[in-house]
C-alpha cells in the first residue's frame, strides 16, 4: 500500500468540497488557483462550474497550472417517464462525454438516476425495476459513443438511502454486474470502457465490499472517492464528515482498493452544509491535505 504520510501527490479535490463557502459560490478558476498554490495535482470539477466560466478557459487554466482531472462530474440520470425525456438524457450524456474528453478526464462519473420526478418530491412512477431497466438501457446506448471517442464511463453506486431519487444502483456488485453485461471481455489487458467510481461514503457498510473490490480489479476501478460517515448524520445528502471524523475504516478500504490494482488519486468529495461549507475554502483544503496524509 502506498505511503501518503510524506506528501499529497495522490490527493485530488472534488470541487464540490469547496464550491460553496458560507453560502457564496466559489468560481472554479479560484478553486483551481487555491489547489495549484498548495501543490494539489488533480481535481474533479462539476459540469455547471465549467459551463459558468467556459470550457476553453478552464482547459487553458488546467494546462497552465499542470492540474489533471481524476474524473468529471457528472453524467447519468437516464430514467424518464417518456421516450422524449429519456432521449434528452442520452443527448445530455453525449455532451458530458464531449466535455470530459476536451478536459482530458480519465472517466465520466455516472450518477445513474432513479424514479423520475422523485427529486422534486413527486415520482412519475414507483416501479424501481423499471427504473433499473431504463438505467441499463441508457448506459448501453451511451457506451457506443463512449467507445467512439474513447471516454470511459464510471458507474457510481450510491447508498440505498438515495435509491428512490438519485441512483437505483446501490451496491458495487450491481454496478459490476452491469459492467460485465455491457462491456464484457476475456482479455483483461484491454482497457475497460465501463467501470466504477467507488465512493466510500456510499459503500463502506457493504458486507461484500472487499470481495467486490477484488472482483472489480484494476480494469473496473476508475475513480476512488473519500470522506467519512458522521455520527450522528444530520442530513443524508449534505452532512459528510472530513476524513478521520467518522466511522469509515479508510485505510483498510484503500488497502483493498490498492490490492486490487488501483494506483490513482484519492479524491476528496465532501458535501457539508453545516460544517465544512461554512469555513474558508483555503482552510478546508489545508485540512484535506493534512487528513490525506494522516488517515486516508
Amino acid at each position: 500500500m502506498r505511503d501518503f504520510s510524506n506528501d499529497h501527490s495522490w490527493l485530488s479535490i472534488n470541487t464540490a468540497t469547496v464550491r460553496k463557502q458560507k453560502g457564496v459560490e466559489t468560481p472554479l478558476p479560484r478553486i483551481i488557483e487555491q489547489c495549484a498554490a498548495r501543490g494539489i495535482r488533480a481535481i474533479s470539477p462539476w459540469r455547471d462550474q465549467v459551463a459558468a466560466v467556459g470550457l476553453p478557459q478552464i482547459r487553458a487554466q488546467l494546462r497552465d497550472t499542470g492540474i489533471a482531472l481524476s474524473g468529471y462530474c457528472r453524467g447519468g440520470f437516464f430514467t424518464g417517464s417518456t421516450a422524449q425525456s429519456r432521449q434528452a438524457a442520452l443527448d445530455d450524456n453525449r455532451h458530458a462525454m464531449d466535455e470530459a474528453k476536451a478536459l482530458d478526464a480519465p472517466c465520466l462519473v455516472l450518477v445513474v438516476g432513479a424514479l423520475p420526478g422523485a427529486l422534486e418530491g413527486s415520482p412519475h412512477y414507483k416501479d424501481i425495476a423499471r427504473a433499473r431497466g431504463e438505467v441499463r438501457d441508457g448506459i448501453a446506448a451511451s457506451l457506443a459513443y463512449a467507445r467512439e471517442i474513447g471516454m470511459p464511463l464510471a458507474i457510481e453506486p450510491l447508498h440505498p438511502m438515495q435509491a428512490a431519487d438519485r441512483a437505483c444502483i446501490n451496491t458495487l456488485a450491481h454496478a459490476l454486474d452491469l459492467c460485465d453485461e455491457l462491456d464484457p471481455t476475456d482479455d483483461h489487458t484491454t482497457p475497460a470502457m465501463l467501470g466504477v467510481a467507488l465512493d466510500v461514503y456510499h459503500v463502506w457498510w457493504d458486507p461484500a465490499l472487499q470481495s467486490q473490490i477484488a472482483r472489480a480489479g484494476k480494469r473496473r476501478l476508475m475513480a476512488y472517492h473519500v470522506c467519512d460517515w458522521r455520527l450522528p448524520t444530520r442530513h443524508l445528502l449534505s452532512d459528510r464528515a472530513m476524513m478521520g471524523d467518522g466511522v469509515i475504516e479508510l485505510r483498510k478500504i484503500r488497502g483493498w482498493v490498492e490490492a486490487a490494482g488501483y494506483a490513482g488519486y484519492s479524491e476528496v468529495e465532501i458535501f457539508s452544509e453545516m460544517d465544512w461549507w461554512q469555513r474558508p475554502g483555503g482552510q478546508v483544503l489545508d485540512v484535506c491535505i493534512e487528513r490525506h496524509r494522516e488517515v486516508v
